[in-house]
């Protein structure tokens, strides 16, 4: 895709995280009813509504795209351009009042990433990611912060428990990793 092609998506990206954000703040906080989908997790009306409502928006300006979406599934997978929905990344968080949810946005072209989008509109934060671009917060540029040793690392994650082994162990490398450089660094203060 030309740049000038995918520099004209980021707004419609940021569209679709406002569409979004209107229907879930309006679910925020009251007595949504809770359903329990087929791989146990659960979902919504806020989930349903706003993925419809961005289905809706993209069906209307890019009818060629395909959308592949968390509650409602896939429709032209199979074409070039594909945006990924998620209206609530966190669902279990969104119906117990925390904050602590996010819309996901992403675009592909044949199966590669080109853009993201974060949305948390309880707090009104933003995050995007485009490929080629630095990622930014509320429209600022951002970047990882210096870490000169493991020890100063942060690793943080919803729950251990959410992953599979192959990540258990290598979250138990980092651990034991971790846990070498303690001991070398107490030995030399020793």
């Amino acid at each position: 895709m030309a740049e000038p092609a995918l520099a004209a998506l980021v707004p419609f990206a940021h569209r679709l995280a406002d569409v979004a954000a209107a229907v879930v703040g309006r679910y925020y906080r009251t007595a949504v009813s809770v359903e329990t989908k087929a791989d146990a997790s659960p979902v919504t009306i806020a989930d349903r509504e706003a993925e419809r409502a961005m289905r809706e928006l993209i069906r209307a300006s890019y009818p060629e795209h395909g959308i592949e979406g968390e509650e409602i599934g896939a429709e032209r997978a199979d074409a070039e351009l594909v945006w990924h929905l998620d209206p609530i990344d966190g669902t279990k968080s969104f119906i117990t009042g925390r904050p602590l949810f996010g819309t996901l946005i992403g675009l592909s072209r044949a199966g590669v990433p080109l853009l993201g989008v974060i949305d948390q509109c309880v707090s009104g934060e933003r995050w995007l990611g485009r490929v080629g671009e630095s990622s930014s917060w509320n429209g600022q540029p951002i970047r990882v912060r210096s870490c000169g040793t493991l020890r100063d690392a942060v690793l943080s994650v919803t729950s251990p428990r959410m992953f599979g082994a192959a990540e258990r162990s290598a979250v138990a490398a980092f651990r034991s990793l971790d846990q070498l450089v303690k001991h070398e660094s107490s030995q030399l203060e020793a």
